[in-house]
């Protein structure tokens, strides 16, 4: 159940890139990450021209990726992996022209203090355990 937020400024971002950013990154959660699509959520916000700048200096092109994953659920080797899709997402899609200030952040939260649908992922967990044993007594 992850939530993707990117934030880019200064391209030209119309419908087209918002989708195709929409798109990947779903897809990364997906081959990558190993979450379901229809629980991955996908938000992109778009700064004003000038409203991004890095050493105080404005940029004309910038963008941010943060995720948020329940911890424990990816290697070391995913995230990086993630990591380095993005980046060449963030090229493909605005440009080769991105500063390298251009972050990835992958945040991974503790099951008991997020979830959806009204079901923390702790619960989620517990209820799928309960179920499998369930399954298993009735088999045995």
């Amino acid at each position: 159940m992850p939530f993707v937020h990117i934030h880019v400024a200064g391209a030209a971002i119309g419908g087209r890139e918002k989708q195709e950013l929409q798109r990947q990154a779903t897809d990364f959660m997906v081959t990558i990450m190993r979450k379901r699509p229809e629980v991955t959520a996908v938000l992109v916000d778009v700064a004003k021209p000038g409203s991004w700048s890095i050493g105080g200096e404005p940029v004309p092109v910038a963008a941010h990726l943060d995720v948020k994953v329940t911890r424990g659920t990816n290697t070391h080797e995913e995230k990086a992996r993630f990591v380095a899709a993005v980046a060449s997402m963030f090229k493909q899609v605005l440009g080769p022209d991105l500063p390298v200030a251009t972050y990835v952040v992958v945040d991974e939260i503790e099951a008991d203090t997020w979830g959806y649908d009204g079901i923390t992922q702790e619960e989620r967990r517990f209820l799928r355990s309960q179920g499998a044993a369930a399954d298993a007594s009735k088999a045995a």
